[in-house]
């Protein structure tokens, strides 16, 4: 790996937060985070202003209770729906990983999306006692895990048979029986099976035109304060509750987008993060459906992002 160029930063000083990747000296060298790299769409409105809405905060008695003997719940939209013995849905985490199994929603995340502890668990009726597992966290705790995939709980959730984490930032789904998102064959409904669209695509809109969507249709965003060389991720710690990463696509995986210094940056914290043109690319919890683009604006520094890489602001 090429060592960092300190003197292309111009005196940036980076805190001890700020994540920082080397590369080599052919791929992001050179490139500085320069205020007109942004693509400018006429008719688009005015940017929002207000800082980013507060992420979802768990509720103070909410525990990290065990599962006992789980359920399989029919749910109108989803279909079958695995649940704790309370009825309280279970969730799988797109940054996690089955294969080995791991968890990164650690700090903030896990109050919102409270890990499901492994201990006292049974399979649910007809569920192959096989697919249960457990996982150790960062933190020397077991988490359940469902096919590999390592099991939350929302705190939103107040209620037997609430879904609302469904789809949460593009990232968050309810688990099936086998460990795959839930999903009706037919609707789909964020189901892996019936996606059907590459990891990352571009979407026209109507007022920001092209820009990148993820497998799930939502909204890519870049954050203005990142850089692009060094290549810089300054959302850490609540910001990425709010702002998720974009996990590592495969090239191969994509369509209409840029590939040139198609990178993946590894972070700190243990997460890795797909860029873009060197750009670390995020979308945003608010975004319930896709298409949204309810990040745009947020705070005059979350902007969607062009095919190329550039951020789209408004003039």
């Amino acid at each position: 790996m090429g060592e960092i160029n300190m003197g292309k930063m111009r005196g940036t000083s980076l805190a001890a937060v700020a994540i920082v990747v080397a590369l080599t000296a052919t791929a992001c060298g050179g490139r500085e985070d320069k205020a007109g790299d942004a693509v400018k769409v006429a008719g688009a409105g005015t940017a929002a202003s207000s800082p980013a809405p507060a992420a979802p905060a768990a509720d103070a008695g909410y525990p990290a209770k065990a599962a006992g003997e789980l359920k399989i719940a029919q749910n109108e939209a989803l279909g079958a729906v695995l649940t704790d013995s309370a009825g309280f849905t279970l969730y799988r985490f797109d940054p996690d990983t089955a294969k080995p199994s791991k968890a990164t929603c650690d700090g903030d995340c896990a109050k919102a999306w409270p890990p499901v502890p492994a201990g006292e668990v049974t399979p649910a009726a007809g569920q192959d006692p096989a697919l249960l597992g457990e996982v150790v966290r960062t933190d020397g705790t077991k988490q359940l895990t469902v096919g590999g995939w390592p099991a939350y709980r929302f705190a939103k959730d107040t209620a037997p048979g609430e879904t609302k984490g469904q789809g949460v930032g593009g990232t968050w789904f309810a688990l099936a029986a086998d460990g795959k998102k839930a999903a009706k064959a037919a609707a789909g409904a964020g189901g892996e099976a019936a996606t059907g669209q590459p990891g990352l695509s571009v979407r026209k809109d109507p007022k920001l035109g092209e820009h990148i969507v993820d497998k799930n249709g939502m909204t890519v965003y870049r954050f203005k304060p990142d850089t692009a060389w060094p290549m810089v991720s300054k959302c850490v710690g609540d910001c990425l509750t709010k702002w998720p990463v974009v996990a590592p696509v495969n090239k191969a995986d994509t369509k209409g987008i840029t590939s040139r210094n198609y990178l993946v940056l590894d972070r700190p914290d243990g997460k890795k993060q797909q860029t873009v043109d060197c750009w670390p690319i995020y979308t945003f919890a608010n975004d319930k459906k896709p298409g949204d683009t309810n990040g745009q604006g947020v705070g005059g520094t979350w902007y969607a992002v062009s095919p190329d890489g550039k951020l789209i602001t408004v003039k």
